[in-house]
Parts: structure tokens; sequence; C-alpha cells
């Protein structure tokens, strides 16, 4: 996307001089393609009855939070900080609204099972296909509950760590905070990050190169199964497995 760097310092300045509606309506008109981008790549991995524009709203809430905290004087681009703001919104709203049904949570606790039962019988990754028949349920069914999964640990890993005094963050929690860091608190968050890599270290290849091009590079699913030739579904298997492995991990660390 090009951007007019001019029309956005007059924004800006015209947001200085006076933070009124207009102003605010404005600036985020000239940043909705932020909230646009999460509300795609988020809403591919949700369950269909969620409302995409449940989600926009989301992601609304969360740019206009950024264009009230965001610090000019500060040597940080907006759409980085926003971009944060709005992720941690959709996100936030989605975990306290709990759309998955109950019987969609059992189901993926069912999969889930068989996933590790067939795993630890065979000494090895199973397919997809084998977790159908052991279920005797329809591959697009297994392939169904296993996105929904995925939503559930995308929701679970956002979670602070409650086990902690510290109030550590979770894998995926990385919003930026408009305040600068206390250099205890700053200790803390780097020792936290060791530890992470750490429990990642710990991984098979094909787990960290999932996280890696996930979060490192922001790829889908889909362009991640294109680039080490395996399905969109196992992909999705390989990072709930490397989710569930570095929760593990990262809490006998914590103990």
């Amino acid at each position: 996307m090009v951007k007019d760097i001019s029309v956005e310092k007059k924004l800006w300045n015209k947001w200085l001089r006076n933070k009124n509606d207009e102003n605010a309506n404005e600036l985020i008109e000239n940043y909705m393609y932020l909230v646009h981008y999460h509300v795609q790549r988020i809403a591919v991995n949700l369950p269909k009855n969620v409302n995409k524009e449940d989600i926009r709203s989301l992601g609304l809430i969360g740019l206009y939070d950024a264009i009230l905290k965001f610090d000019n004087s500060r040597d940080l681009k907006f759409d980085t900080y926003a971009s944060f703001r709005v992720k941690g919104a959709i996100i936030d709203g989605l975990r306290k609204e709990d759309w998955l049904p109950r019987s969609t949570r059992d189901k993926v606790k069912k999969v889930d099972q068989a996933t590790i039962l067939l795993e630890q019988k065979l000494q090895r990754n199973v397919t997809t296909n084998e977790v159908a028949e052991y279920l005797e349920l329809p591959v697009d069914e297994i392939e169904e509950i296993i996105k929904d999964s995925f939503f559930s640990n995308l929701l679970s890993m956002e979670d602070k760590n409650k086990t902690s005094e510290e109030s550590k963050e979770g894998i995926g929690y990385l919003i930026a905070d408009d305040r600068e860091p206390l250099p205890e608190g700053n200790m803390i968050q780097q020792e936290n990050y060791r530890e992470l890599t750490t429990c990642i270290q710990q991984l098979n290849e094909n787990e960290q190169m999932v996280l890696s091009l996930f979060y490192d590079q922001e790829l889908t699913f889909t362009e991640i199964g294109k680039i080490l030739e395996l399905t969109t579904s196992r992909i999705s298997q390989i990072h709930k497995q490397a989710i569930v492995k570095v929760r593990q991990l990262y809490q006998k660390i914590n103990k």
C-alpha cells in the first residue's frame, strides 16, 4: 500500500490541535487498512458461527484506542503501534465472548485425545485421515474440528500465565504498551523471552519451522503448507501440537 505521508501528517496535526470526533474519524479512515488486514488473517481460522462484522468492530475499538493513546514524541511508527493494538483488541474480545460452543469444545477435546493416543501407539505424527478413520468421522469434519482447535489454542495462548506472581505474558500476547517499561519489568520480560526460546528449541524441526513462519513471517497456514509441501490441515495440527508442547515446557520451567 502506497501512503501519502503529507496527508497523514496533516491528519495528525489536525487531531493534535483538536481531538474531536471528526478528526478521529478521519484518522480511523486513513488507517482502516490495518483493521481489514487483521480481520482477514484472524477470520480465516474462526469457527463459522463467528460474524466477521463483530471481528471488525473489535478491530475498530483497538484502532481508536491506539489513536487516543499514541505518543507522537516517541520514536515509534503509528502503523506498528496500532497493528498490535488492533490485533490485541480482536483477540481479547474473542476470548471474553467465548465464541466456541460447548459441543465444539467437546469435539476438539475428542480429536486431541484421539491424536495423542494414535501418535503414542504408532510412534509418529498421524494424518487427518487416520484420525477420521479412528473416530469413524468424515475427513472434512475432522479438518473443521482441527480448525476450531486452532482457534481455541489461539485464544488460550493469549491468556496470561496465572500460575506466576509476576503475571507473565502468554506466547502470543505481544501488544505494545504505551508506557516505557520499568527496568525491573524489562528484566522480567527478557527472562520470559529467554525461557520461551529455550522451550521452542526443544521442538522438532517442523514444529519450529511452522511457529517461525506463522509468527515471525506472518504467513498463513496455506502458505506454510506450500513451503513444507503439507496440507493446510496438517500445518494446523503441527501448530497446535507445538503450542501445547511449548505451554507444557514453559509451565514446567515456572513451577
